[in-house]
């Protein structure tokens, strides 16, 4: 069944229109003919299409932007470095566990129609001169279901990987498990993820990229384990197929129901990406995460003692920046209230914004890898002055529609996982955190309560309190209660001049305590909310000047002194031992 309904219909339409030789008139034999091959049938648009613009297009019909399946070594050609890829495992003994009736002659129709031995090619290459291990389903080769080879070839990749520290790269295309090796395919399942597991452990990157389709036992294991997961576009991605839900539950299944654009909405991928960008994207995400001696969090360990220092002379530090912020400010004397309507002003910069000026080749994720992709939350890895980041912002967006998009800056429990799993991701591979704090508070909605809204924002702090990588969290403009707290559990914090930290609105503690959300203004001003106070209190590490509210005219300004605060940071934890890095985390909230 499986087989039948992922078939390719392609068809050679200069032969299938063509009069048989017995039928054809004089004219007929006088017309020039269509060479056979030039042109193809595309069996999604049905349109006639030249093959030559196909293969020029990477394979993606020129009139609908359909995906065409590439076969394995087609695919090495798209992404590796000319002439680096170099084949493991290439031959290997048929595997007939079950001594399954005609399986061995099926095998070796497959091995002469794909000429590969297995449904598989794995080795290793270099991407944009970045090494790594690499395997490639072919789905000519059984519809490249997973038997036991299948899984043999992946497990021996990627254990050789982690012995040679080595990235994993692997491309799923899968109609699922093999049927006639029965639980022995079932075994490749576990088989496989616990190889991934222990690369995982050891510090590796593994990328997942998903192609049409990816359905069965395969999606169920080594596919959906990426610590960082791509999708073409349009790609048939699910554990049971289509036809089979359509069966089981008696209804029509919703247009773009487990395409790849399904599967973002929904949290389950990082990023669709374009066959054309897909080098591109991956040599990226390599270099971005390549092992180097010395960085924050990586293998080299400190003493501490520049976080150490910097701790034990904090008084002094914030006095001298106090002061200078206080002098420069001395003109315009603003309330805290002047504050509040600043931090929600509309013109106001957004964690985009930063993002935007300060770091270089940002590539956003997406997803908590349990339920949706939130848009009030961003994070993604990007390069600050050459060092890998990861950075994670709240979001309100600028136009009404990006607003409600992005639920105006109010997360939900997914965007705090999702939040929470790239710091983790982070975590594994070294990498500072830097997190933009701006949010009138956490998501209040039936939804929220029933995905947990409450256990995401606890795990956040629980979770943040133990990472072993420098945490640094600014707010740049409304730090609401526990929804801000949930991303500032940093080594740590800063504040816009002109931004504010709250347990709650000043409407809602005015509404509380004295009944009266008129009264606002009196509330914020006896609150301690502004980045000054908090300043005095030791909340705070930083306060980020404005001369002018933040804005789009004033941005440069303000990212050149953050530039310049954020190389101070890094220096400063650089070679900070990651387990002080936690501790020195938990003795600075421990203090309050």
């Amino acid at each position: 069944m499986l087989r039948d309904m992922f078939k390719k219909t392609y068809t050679k339409i200069d032969t299938r229109y063509r009069a048989p030789e017995a039928e054809r008139t004089e004219k007929q034999e006088e017309e020039p003919g269509i060479p056979a091959g030039m042109w193809r049938k595309c069996n999604k648009c049905g349109k006639p299409i030249y093959v030559e613009d196909v293969r020029e297009n990477f394979y993606v019909c020129p009139k609908c932007g359909g995906y065409f399946r590439v076969h394995a070594w087609r695919r090495l050609q798209m992404v590796t470095d000319p002439g680096t890829f170099e084949e493991w495992d290439r031959e290997m003994e048929v595997s007939n566990p079950l001594n399954f009736p005609g399986y061995e002659k099926k095998l070796e129709a497959a091995r002469e129609k794909s000429r590969l031995n297995e449904a598989i090619v794995t080795g290793c290459g270099r991407i944009g001169g970045n090494p790594a291990v690499i395997g490639v389903c072919d789905a000519r080769f059984l519809m490249s279901s997973m038997g036991h080879n299948v899984g043999e070839k992946i497990t021996r990749a990627v254990e050789r990987a982690t012995r040679e520290k080595l990235p994993v790269v692997l491309f799923a295309c899968s109609g699922g498990a093999r049927m006639q090796e029965g639980i022995v395919s079932l075994m490749q399942m576990a088989k496989t993820a616990a190889a991934l597991k222990h690369h995982h452990d050891a510090g590796q990157l593994f990328v997942s990229v998903l192609t049409d389709p990816t359905t069965g036992g395969v999606t169920a294991s080594f596919a959906m384990l990426g610590d960082i997961i791509l999708a073409e576009p349009g790609a048939l991605i699910g554990f049971a197929g289509p036809r089979v839900i359509e069966q089981t539950i008696g209804q029509k299944l919703p247009e773009g129901f487990q395409r790849a654009e399904f599967l973002l909405d929904h949290g389950f991928v990082d990023k669709i990406v374009e066959r054309k960008e897909l080098k591109q994207t991956l040599e990226t995400i390599l270099w971005l995460h390549r092992k180097e001696e010395g960085t924050a969090g990586g293998d080299s360990a400190g003493n501490g003692g520049g976080a150490r220092k910097q701790a034990e002379n904090s008084d002094g530090i914030k006095g001298s920046l106090l002061s200078a912020v206080q002098s420069r400010a001395g003109a315009v004397i603003r309330s805290a209230w002047d504050s509040v309507l600043l931090s929600r002003k509309a013109d106001r910069l957004v964690a985009s914004d930063y993002i935007d000026a300060l770091f270089e080749n940002f590539m956003e994720f997406h997803g908590d890898r349990y339920f949706k992709d939130d848009g009030a939350i961003i994070g993604g890895i990007a390069e600050f002055h050459g060092i890998p980041v990861t950075v994670i912002g709240q979001e309100k967006g600028k136009t009404t529609k990006d607003n409600i998009h992005r639920n105006f800056g109010m997360p939900s429990p997914d965007g705090y996982r999702k939040a929470l799993r790239l710091m983790k991701q982070a975590e594994t591979f070294g990498r500072p955190v830097i997190c933009f704090v701006d949010t009138p508070g956490a998501f209040c909605g039936l939804e929220a309560e029933e995905r947990g809204q409450g256990e995401a924002i606890a795990r956040n702090l629980m979770e943040m309190s133990g990472l072993k990588v420098p945490v640094l969290s600014i707010v740049i403009g409304e730090g609401g209660s526990g929804g801000a707290l949930a991303m500032a559990v940093a080594n740590e914090v800063w504040m816009m001049e002109n931004a504010i930290y709250s347990v709650l609105s000043p409407e809602g503690f005015a509404s509380i305590l004295w009944k009266d959300s008129k009264r606002a203004g009196e509330a914020a001003g006896v609150m301690k909310i502004t980045a000054r106070e908090l300043y005095e209190l030791g909340i705070i590490e930083r306060v980020i000047p404005e001369e002018e509210p933040a804005c789009k005219e004033t941005l440069p300004a303000i990212a050149s002194y953050l530039d310049q605060a954020l190389s101070r940071f890094l220096e400063d934890w650089r070679d900070v031992d990651p387990e002080e890095t936690a501790l020195l985390r938990y003795e600075r909230f421990r203090r309050f």
